[in-house]
């Protein structure tokens, strides 16, 4: 599947705003379009995830660690685990879930 810069699906969730770019039976890629001071509360998931930072500044909590990420970080949270994140400065991340999240679609 093939999906274009103008097929992309706008969407929001926790209040941050992100683009669904492809996503198939067991796998899914959006683009996080982070605004300074979003917040994504603490949650959890059945989904693997993986993220990519392409530009920003943010603090990821997994569990009870926390760490500073910025542009060329990667990041995956096991599934079913607790994290959260925060933007310190406005950015875009790509994020993989696997299987796909059902409460983006």
């Amino acid at each position: 599947m093939i999906v274009t810069p103008q097929d992309a699906q706008q969407r929001s969730f926790a209040g941050v705003d992100f683009l669904m770019l492809s996503h198939g039976k067991e796998s899914m890629v959006t683009k996080m379009l982070y605004k300074k001071e979003n917040k994504v509360p603490l949650h959890k998931h059945p989904s693997e995830q993986s993220g990519y930072v392409i530009s920003g500044k943010y603090i990821l909590i997994i569990e009870d660690a926390k760490y500073e990420i910025g542009p060329g970080d990667s990041y995956t949270v096991p599934s079913d685990t607790e994290h959260a994140l925060e933007a310190i400065e406005p950015g875009e991340i790509l994020d993989f879930f696997s299987p796909p999240r059902k409460d983006y679609r």
